[in-house]
Order: C-alpha cells, then sequence, then structure tokens
C-alpha cells in the first residue's frame, strides 16, 4: 500500500499531470497530419483512387477496435497495467506511419495506415485508464481538460512542423516526421508514470467484458432517455467522425485548396474547437447540456449546408471555424448529458457504452461518405463530394430530431 501510495503521488504531481496530458498532444499530432490531412490525399490524389478506398480502410480499423476494445478495458482494468500496453501500441503506431513515408505501393499503404490507425485508437483505452491516479487529489475533469487544451496545440504544431517538411523534403517525408514527433512528445508520460497497482498474475476475463457490455446495453434499453440520447448521439458522430477525415479530400477536390491553403484552413477548424469548447460549456451551464446540444446539431446543419453551396474559396474559409466550434460542442454537450441522465451508480458503464458507440459511428459514416462518392461519381465534377457531405446532414438532421424525444430532470 505504502508503494502505491507514492507511485499516486508521483503521477498525481503537478509535471506528472503535464506528462500525462502531453501524450493528448502528441496523439493529436498522429491524428491531425495522418489521418485528417495528408492520408486521405496520399489515397484519393497520390494514387487516383476512389474515396471508398480510403473509406473502407479507415472503417475496417476502427471494427477491429470495436471488436478488441472491450478485451484491451478488461486487460487494464483486471492487471492494473496500463504503461507497458501504451508504450508498445504508441511505437507501433509511429513505426508503421513512419513507413508509409516511402512506400509506393497504394494496398501497402492502406494495410500501414490501418495498423497505425488501429494501435492509435487501441491506446487510448490504455491511456485514459490512468487518469484515476493522475487526478488524485484534484479534478478528474479538469485534468482531462488539460489534456483537451494541449491536444489543440498539438493539432496546430503538427500542421506548423509538416508545412516546411513537406516544402523542403516532399509529401513523403511527412509521415516519418510526424513518427518522431508523436514519439518525442511521449516520452515524458512514458518516464514520469507508474502503473498505481499492477496486479502480478491477474487472469483477464474477456468473455465477461463482454458480457458486461451486453448487460450494460440492456439496462440502457430499460432507460427511456439514455437509450434514445445514444442513438441519437451515435448518428450525429457519424457525420462528425467522417467530417474529421474527408474534410481534406473535400477541401482539396470541390474547392480547390492548394496545400498550404489547406494546413491554414484545418488550423482555423482547430482554433474554432478550442473556442467553441468555451463557449458551449459556458452554455452548456448557464442552460442544460441537452439543450446546449441541439443547438449544435444546428450549427452543424448550418455548416454543413454552408459547405455543400460553397462555389468559391471565400465562402468555404468560414466552413472551417464553424465547423470546429461545432465539434467542439458535440464533446462537450454530449459527455454533460449523458453524466446528467445516467444512474450515478452506472455512469461507467454507461461512459463505456457511449464510447463504444462512437467507434461504431466511426465505421458507418467514413462507409457512407465511400458509398455516396461511389453511387453518384458518373454525374462527374463536384456532384459526387456534395452529394456526399449532404448526406452527413440527413445523419445531423436525424439525431436532432431523436434527441428532442428525449425527457430528463436537467433537460429543461
Amino acid at each position: 500500500m505504502q508503494i502505491q501510495d507514492k507511485t499516486s503521488h508521483q503521477n498525481a504531481a503537478p509535471r506528472g499531470v503535464f506528462a500525462w496530458a502531453l501524450y493528448d498532444f502528441a496523439n493529436t499530432v498522429f491524428s491531425m497530419n495522418i489521418i485528417s490531412r495528408y492520408f486521405p490525399l496520399w489515397v484519393t490524389q497520390g494514387h487516383s483512387a476512389p474515396d471508398i478506398y480510403f473509406s473502407a480502410t479507415l472503417s475496417i480499423s476502427m471494427l477491429l477496435v470495436a471488436v478488441t476494445s472491450p478485451a484491451l478495458g478488461a486487460m487494464s482494468d483486471t492487471t492494473g497495467r496500463r504503461l507497458g500496453p501504451l508504450m508498445w501500441l504508441t511505437g507501433a503506431c509511429a513505426a508503421a506511419t513512419a513507413l508509409i513515408g516511402p512506400v509506393d505501393s497504394l494496398l501497402t499503404g492502406l494495410i500501414l495506415f490501418a495498423a497505425a490507425n488501429f494501435c492509435y485508437q487501441s491506446a487510448m483505452t490504455f491511456y485514459y485508464g490512468l487518469l484515476p491516479s493522475v487526478s488524485e487529489g484534484s479534478s478528474a475533469s479538469r485534468v482531462a481538460g488539460y489534456g483537451v487544451s494541449l491536444g489543440y496545440l498539438g493539432a496546430i504544431a503538427a500542421l506548423a512542423m509538416a508545412m516546411p517538411v513537406e516544402s523542403v523534403f516532399g509529401n513523403g517525408a511527412v509521415y516519418p516526421a510526424t513518427a518522431l514527433m508523436y514519439l518525442a512528445f511521449s516520452i515524458p508520460m512514458f518516464r514520469l508514470l507508474r502503473d498505481p497497482a499492477p496486479v502480478a498474475g491477474a487472469r483477464v476475463d474477456i468473455i465477461g467484458a463482454f458480457r458486461t457490455l451486453a448487460r450494460t446495453f440492456a439496462g440502457a434499453r430499460r432507460n427511456r432517455s439514455v437509450f434514445i440520447f445514444l442513438g441519437a448521439n451515435f448518428l450525429i458522430l457519424d457525420a462528425v467522425h467522417t467530417v474529421i477525415a474527408f474534410m481534406a479530400i473535400y477541401a482539396s477536390s470541390v474547392v480547390g485548396f492548394e496545400s498550404g491553403e489547406l494546413n491554414i484552413f484545418l488550423m482555423t477548424s482547430t482554433v474554432g474547437a478550442a473556442g467553441g469548447s468555451l463557449l458551449w460549456g459556458w452554455a452548456a451551464h448557464r442552460w442544460s447540456p441537452l439543450r446546449t446540444f441541439g443547438w449544435v446539431c444546428g450549427m452543424w446543419l448550418f455548416t454543413m449546408l454552408l459547405a455543400s453551396v460553397s462555389v468559391n474559396k471565400d465562402m468555404f474559409w468560414m466552413v472551417g471555424p464553424l465547423a470546429g466550434a461545432a465539434l467542439g460542442g458535440v464533446w462537450v454537450a454530449g459527455r454533460s448529458a449523458l453524466a446528467q441522465m445516467a444512474p450515478a451508480d452506472r455512469i461507467g458503464e454507461y461512459f463505456g457504452l457511449y464510447n463504444m458507440a462512437g467507434k461504431a459511428a466511426a465505421i458507418v459514416g467514413p462507409m457512407t461518405w465511400g458509398a455516396v462518392v461511389y453511387i453518384f461519381s458518373p454525374l462527374g465534377g463536384t456532384i459526387p463530394h456534395r452529394m456526399a457531405i449532404l448526406s452527413l446532414a440527413v445523419f445531423i438532421a436525424a439525431g436532432w430530431r431523436a434527441l428532442r424525444h428525449i425527457e430528463y430532470a436537467g433537460a429543461k
């Protein structure tokens, strides 16, 4: 017990908190540069492949994440060992990312991306498992907020790093540079933090983890408000995850943004997300998370309609900060609403279901985008992509409508 207390104190020290939050900076470097910015265009422009190649690869990797996440969660909770798996997954993600750069084969690049994304997403299970020990004696929400804040900085830093690298060495050099940056900012956490309570010889009950998930789902079905909310949130995240992955393709193929313009566009989106998180957090506190979530949906609809009718760059420049602000609102209002609706003694289980729904949404949304672009491709021009973004607006509208059927004490 004395060792555990000493380790917890070490993790919760200011430098431990900073090191933990810095990992959010690191993994956002990967998310921004690889998922959102460079790899989608590597597929569609570098190899002249249809969008569905990227969407299918992204969806397959997320399906693997969704299938394995209960087992990884059980491993994290049962053994108490999180830093080791987190280190291996981070290293594997960085290695796969670096190897994309010199690859000429489309198939090989897609496989490497799928592996990198799987490792990146899976690592988050173990990363968030460290939060209780890091936030000991403080507010978990506050510590998590530090990570989110550094994550926004990481997104901007990633693009700022990539621009000169791309200019001097070409697109291929961005991948090893991103991998190196991801690793470099992860190191402080691995050096400073310790697993607070590792259990030697613990047996992981993987089947039990899936049974628990099934029981949680059955319990949520009996709670009408929570069940409707999870369904609505799933529809909304279908659109949100797809926008994150395909906005670079849309801005480049439909609007005609060049590389430098695209980087600046994504930076303005990130700044909008940071400001939007603060604004929507205040609104959720002032009124209610559910009402605020509805306003966020309205903002998403307006933004997608604006993107679909943008006929020049001047119009589309407004889409970036609006989409960023709406993105921040999804996380702030959505999580706050679930925290109010879920039973206090089962809130952890319900958030586990919330996270699973988010992973499932990252499967359906991208596949929908790829299918819509493929179906409308005979029409040519920018029509297929404009139809794709309108299909996302349908997801948002359906989710928004579902939210209106929720009733709970904090809704009004």
